[in-house]
C-alpha cells in the first residue's frame, strides 16, 4: 500500500515520531498496521471507545463535533499529523467524530499496546505523551476558534 518504504521508515519520517531513536522507532513499528480510508468513511465515532492512534501519511480527515442533525468540522488533519489521542488513555471515550475527507492512508497504532509500551519504556512514554499533549492542545484551540466563529466573535 505505501510502496517499498518499510513501516519503520514511514515512522521515522512522520512528523509525530521524528527525533525518536532507532530503538524507539523499532518498538513502535511492531505495533503498526497500514490502513486506508475511503472518502467520507467514518473512522472514529464520538462517544465510543477509541482503540487506535493514527498517523496520517497521505490524504486528510475531518475532526468533527457531531449532533443528531449535523456535524461541524473543528479541524482538518492532514498528512504528517495524527489523531486518536483518546486511545492513549484508559477508559476514555472519543471526544470527536473523525471522517475521511478524501482517500486517506495512515499508520494505525494499537492503543492498548501503545499504552503498555509507554509504561514499559518510560523515556518513549514521555515522548509519546508530550507529543500527544500538543495534539490535544491544538484540538482545544481549533474548537475555541470554531466556537468563536459560530458566536460571531472575530478571531
Amino acid at each position: 500500500m505505501m510502496g517499498q518504504m518499510t513501516l519503520a521508515g514511514l515512522l521515522r519520517r512522520h512528523k509525530f515520531t521524528q527525533g525518536l531513536n532507532d530503538s524507539q522507532v523499532a518498538s513502535l513499528a511492531g505495533l503498526v498496521t497500514e490502513v486506508a480510508f475511503d472518502e467520507n468513511e467514518t473512522i472514529l465515532i464520538d462517544g465510543q471507545r477509541s482503540h487506535a492512534f493514527y498517523l496520517v501519511i497521505q490524504g486528510s480527515v475531518s475532526v468533527e463535533l457531531r449532533t443528531p442533525r449535523y456535524a461541524v468540522c473543528v479541524e482538518a488533519v492532514t498528512a504528517e499529523s495524527a489523531f486518536g489521542w483518546s486511545s492513549l488513555l484508559d477508559h476514555q471515550d472519543t471526544t470527536f467524530q473523525v471522517r475521511a475527507r478524501e482517500h486517506t492512508l495512515a499508520l494505525r497504532l494499537d492503543g492498548p499496546k501503545l499504552r503498555a509500551l509507554c509504561r514499559q519504556d518510560p523515556a518513549l512514554g514521555v515522548e509519546i505523551l508530550e507529543r500527544a499533549l500538543y495534539l490535544v492542545a491544538g484540538r482545544v484551540r481549533a474548537t475555541e476558534i470554531r466556537f468563536a466563529e459560530m458566536c460571531g466573535v472575530k478571531v
